[in-house]
């Protein structure tokens, strides 16, 4: 039928409706004995190789062209001394069938009939860039056998890319499930990140690159156990790692500090540690989660490593979500939370907000969550520790666990709260804090005073505090809906010196 509806004119280039992946349909027929076979090809096909960073991948124009007879000479002539501006370093000729590649590739469907200038040529001419070349001449030979003679990621990489420049689906698929199928290691992970191809961001690249970038973010999420190695881990790598909400690190703090140890072991030239930790690192910092002596002594610093109006802006939107909480108990609206609160990280310690008072009084007010999952792991033998903080000169964190009675009855396990002094100051005998622990409770929402006492901290005695707060078995702790308000525990602290030792070194 000719002219009919849905047909098209003889010649004409299949365009994206027409699906020429063959393999869609079942077995693909291999004609691997006619690949760069005379007897069984109609066209030479002419690459010529370029030195890397020229034109590639479109067929030449007529003044960039040599004389036919000179490349049936030989499989590779060098073209560099006829070629005005450009480097080209061989020229390999090839014996095709245009049927097979056209049906394989709209590229060459195009190339082979009216779709391109060099249609009617019976030696049309690709350039390519000399990297390009072995991935090519694979992708050539899966275009007739539907088979690849290599696993080697880096290769399978360039022939992924090579298969997406001239739009060979087929071989795009089978390049991705080979390589997310290849056993994943640090270095081939870094090498899918790393890689040019990276950048297309097709279907298939993108699941390499999510391959890779959920390896590197399993494999180092505990930052403090692989601190040397991952300070060896090229840039992409560090940003897949630090984007992930999963890291277990010490405090977002210890984030931002490393990221500026990494650039400067990294980045010697002072202008690109610059631009490299302003527009790459500290965009992945969660500033909003760090403690606000830690964003106190960053707005303090006078490093010119870091772009200071950035940096200060994205400090002040942090400052004003920890206002605004303690302001309104934690309560924020979704489209602030959204803009000031990004996912907070698997933090070893636990966040807290400290109220402190105005000296003389050596006296202050700290405020712990923990959701009810983070407590649930508790049981039997858990503990939570807070991010430590600084009364009277002397630091201080809280630890939350799960108690057991030494009678072993299951229904006596507990939840304690304890204080915890991290290090006993030189030439004092001993440390007094007056304490009060409180939690909040509905319906009224308001912290109720649970347990009270005075703890004296000495070189034996570094944590003290209460054993069962609540007064009531774990079970029945864990399932209490009055005291995990929207699933979180809020613990409070009110804690103050009443005895001065003598005190050795510097306030953090």
């Amino acid at each position: 039928m000719v002219g009919g509806e849905g047909t098209k004119a003889a010649g004409a280039p299949a365009e994206a409706e027409m699906d020429l992946d063959f393999s869609r349909w079942g077995a693909v027929p291999s004609f691997e004995f006619a690949f760069n076979s005379e007897n069984f090809s109609d066209r030479v096909l002419q690459l010529e190789v370029v030195a890397r960073g020229d034109d590639g991948g479109q067929p030449l124009p007529d003044s960039a062209r040599c004389p036919e007879e000179e490349a049936d000479k030989g499989q590779s002539i060098d073209f560099s001394s006829t070629m005005a501006g450009t480097t080209v370093l061989t020229v390999r000729t090839l014996h095709i069938n245009s049927a097979i590649l056209a049906a394989r590739s709209p590229f060459f469907l195009k190339l082979f009939s009216n779709g391109m200038k060099e249609s009617d040529q019976v030696h049309p001419r690709i350039r390519i860039a000399d990297s390009e070349e072995d991935a090519l001449m694979e992708l050539l030979s899966f275009m007739y056998s539907g088979k690849l003679t290599s696993v080697v990621p880096a290769l399978l990489l360039d022939i992924l890319m090579a298969a997406d420049k001239f739009e060979v689906p087929s071989c795009m698929r089978h390049c991705s499930q080979l390589l997310t199928s290849l056993p994943m290691t640090t270095e081939s992970a870094l090498l899918y990140l790393d890689h040019p191809c990276s950048v297309l961001m097709v279907a298939e690249v993108q699941h390499v690159v999510g391959a890779a970038k959920e390896f590197l973010t399993d494999k180092y999420k505990d930052l403090d156990k692989f601190e040397d190695e991952v300070m060896n881990i090229s840039l992409a790598g560090i940003e897949a790692i630090f984007s992930s909400t999963d890291m277990e690190v010490e405090s977002e703090g210890h984030v931002y500090r490393f990221l500026l140890k990494w650039a400067r072991a990294r980045y010697l030239e002072p202008e690109e540690r610059h631009e490299i930790l302003s527009c790459r690192l500290l965009p992945l910092v969660r500033f909003s989660h760090m403690r606000c002596t830690t964003l106190k002594e960053i707005l303090a610093c006078t490093d010119n490593d870091i772009d200071h109006g950035k940096v200060h802006k994205r400090i002040a939107e942090a400052l004003v979500f920890k206002d605004y909480q303690t302001d309104t108990e934690g309560v924020l609206p979704e489209d602030l939370r959204a803009c000031w609160q990004p996912a907070k990280r698997a933090y070893k310690t636990k966040p807290v907000k400290v109220v402190m008072f105005d000296p003389p009084c050596r006296q202050a007010i700290v405020y712990l969550g923990i959701e009810r999952e983070e407590c649930s792991r508790l049981f039997p033998s858990g503990e939570i520790y807070s991010q430590s903080f600084f009364l009277a000169g002397h630091e201080f964190r809280l630890a939350a666990t799960c108690e057991m009675n030494e009678a072993g009855d299951s229904d006596m396990y507990s939840f304690g709260l304890y204080i915890e002094l991290c290090s006993m100051p030189e030439c004092s005998e001993s440390v007094t804090i007056d304490f009060e622990f409180g939690a909040k409770k509905k319906p009224s929402g308001k912290f109720v005073s649970q347990s009270n006492n005075v703890l004296v901290f000495s070189e034996g005695e570094l944590m003290l505090g209460c054993e069962d707060i609540f007064g009531t078995p774990w079970w029945a702790f864990i399932a209490d809906d009055n005291l995990f308000i929207d699933g979180v525990l809020n613990l409070r602290a009110d804690l103050s010196v009443v005895e001065q030792p003598f005190m050795t070194g510097e306030m953090v």
